[in-house]
């Protein structure tokens, strides 16, 4: 058993999530940030991949007092628990995931992280540790599932996300599709990763909804399982 996962993702015209310097860019506007805010609050667990949090070194809490107060009112923490999908044990011990607002942590790891860095993490957050020399995100899902993880949001980056579609391991893709252009063959989208080679294993999506927001396009897709 795993939790039901959706991808949650900005992106331009073009399909770039951020210029080729991995330069964060403001993409979409005051809508789209209250409802990432209020899909935050409604899930579980949020989940990035360690180069998300070395590029923005975000705190993925929740920034509504309102939502806040509504998760505690349910019983739960202010804040979803927060996931780092970190192979080599490289989180900062300062970065913010770590420190900013309460809840829970949780540091994935493989079997190569050093095992300084593991007791380090480990002082700030729970370490798993799964997979040889890159984490094992189905056995990571299951235990997720296992703590009472039901709802897992993802934020990125473009190598996690597309390794859990390479997995088949995706219910759901939410991309607002902003009214912009970045550029550049360089530049970051939202399934980087190796890509697939053949067409067969193209994972299939069927259109949820697809609404106007701020100046630019929400659209929800469903995976399709074969």
């Amino acid at each position: 058993m795993r939790p039901f996962v959706f991808v949650n993702i900005a992106m331009s015209a073009d399909g770039k999530i951020s210029t080729r310097e991995r330069r964060q860019v403001r993409i979409s506007g005051n809508e789209d940030y209250l409802r990432v805010d209020r899909i935050k609050a409604e899930s579980d667990a949020i989940m990035v991949g360690i180069g998300t949090v070395l590029a923005d070194n975000p705190s993925l809490t929740v920034k509504s007092a309102e939502l806040r107060e509504r998760r505690r009112a349910a019983g739960k923490e202010e804040n979803p628990i927060r996931i780092v999908v970190d192979g080599w044990g490289k989180t900062p011990l300062d970065a913010d995931i770590l420190h900013k607002g309460s809840g829970r942590r949780i540091v994935a790891v493989s079997q190569k992280a050093p095992q300084k860095a593991v007791d380090d993490l480990g002082k700030h957050a729970a370490v798993i540790v799964g997979g040889e020399e890159t984490v094992d995100l189905r056995g990571l899902l299951e235990e997720l599932h296992r703590q009472g993880v039901r709802r897992l949001m993802v934020e990125g980056g473009g190598t996690l996300i597309w390794t859990l579609f390479e997995q088949g391991l995706v219910d759901e893709l939410q991309a607002f599709v902003g009214s912009i252009v970045i550029g550049g063959k360089d530049a970051p989208t939202p399934a980087d990763g190796t890509g697939f080679l053949r067409e067969e294993d193209f994972p299939r999506l069927r259109i949820i909804e697809a609404v106007r927001l701020d100046d630019g396009l929400l659209v929800r897709w469903s995976v399709e399982r074969t």
